[in-house]
């Protein structure tokens, strides 16, 4: 990757999954980085002379001031999957990284970089896509140069079939033929680096393997070397757990199964980019935890 002397990337989110690959491509990159954390400890590894680590929570606007001062590019992949601590959604995922947007203005910064999810104006009735569109639309009408990346599911949420297959068996609701291309995030870090100097507003991006979940389900058994046993079960069942579980749970518990539960219901492919084999990333898993 060349040097980028002329930019200066402030990147939030830096010590989850994604965003420990992009702080490693960062400096790798000699980029000029500001990474900010609540945790610092987690990426003093990583500072050096173009790179300043900062300790900041998003959720808490104060300690953001000044933060965007001499920063072109913001990219933000604050977020939550399931709600802990009190934080909601709302909390995190638009309310954060609205305080990151606004200091953003105030600033001067050129272009905010967001990663969303794919098709998630097609969700956003969903808990977890609500807050995510909700900042979707104010970054839109910032006044700020954008990128709205929207990635197809990460591989690190693919453990969920790991899980399962440890125990010998995969569940899968309706046939198991739906489709998508899950994308690891070394490799998606790279497509948000790239969007630094690109014109498109919106990159919908997944891996480069276009799976059934039928053949992810077989991945991961044969990662644990188990018999593949797969047991497919009616959709009417997986329908009727989202509406009880809207009806009779809080958000914090149905959020995470409701956005889990309609994605896998239906295809979702995104052009395909990466290098990254989901039956690798399956296979150094089961490694790690033997």
């Amino acid at each position: 990757m060349n040097i980028t002397n002329n930019q200066t990337v402030l990147l939030a989110g830096a010590t989850g999954y994604l965003g420990g690959y992009i702080a490693k491509a960062l400096v790798e990159g000699k980029y000029n980085a500001k990474l900010i954390a609540r945790s610092v400890q987690k990426l003093q590894a990583l500072e050096q002379q173009t790179v300043k680590i900062i300790k900041a929570e998003v959720t808490q606007p104060e300690t953001l001031k000044g933060i965007c001062e001499g920063v072109t590019t913001v990219i933000s992949t604050v977020g939550i999957t399931r709600q802990k601590e009190d934080l909601t959604y709302m909390d995190v995922d638009y309310q954060a990284n609205l305080n990151l947007l606004n200091e953003a203005k105030k600033a001067g910064v050129k272009k905010f970089i967001y990663i969303s999810a794919i098709n998630g104006h097609k969700y956003r009735h969903l808990k977890i896509f609500e807050a995510k569109e909700k900042f979707v639309d104010a970054v839109k009408n910032s006044g700020l140069d954008y990128t709205i990346i929207r990635p197809n599911g990460f591989f690190s949420d693919m453990k969920d079939f790991l899980d399962m297959a440890k125990r010998g068996k995969i569940y899968l609701f309706g046939n198991g033929e739906q489709k998508f291309n899950p994308i690891h995030g070394e490799d998606l870090a790279i497509v948000c680096l790239q969007a630094i100097n690109a014109k498109n507003t919106e990159i919908v991006v997944g891996g480069p393997d276009i799976l059934t979940l039928n053949e992810i389900g077989e991945m991961a058994l044969d990662a644990w070397q188990k018999p593949i046993k797969i047991m497919h079960l009616p959709d009417w069942i997986r329908r009727f757990a989202i509406s009880s579980l809207r009806t009779f749970a809080s958000s914090k518990v149905y959020g995470p199964i409701e956005f889990f539960l309609t994605l896998m219901a239906e295809d979702n492919i995104a052009p395909r980019f990466g290098t990254k084999r989901l039956h690798t990333f399956f296979k150094d898993e089961v490694s790690s935890l033997r």
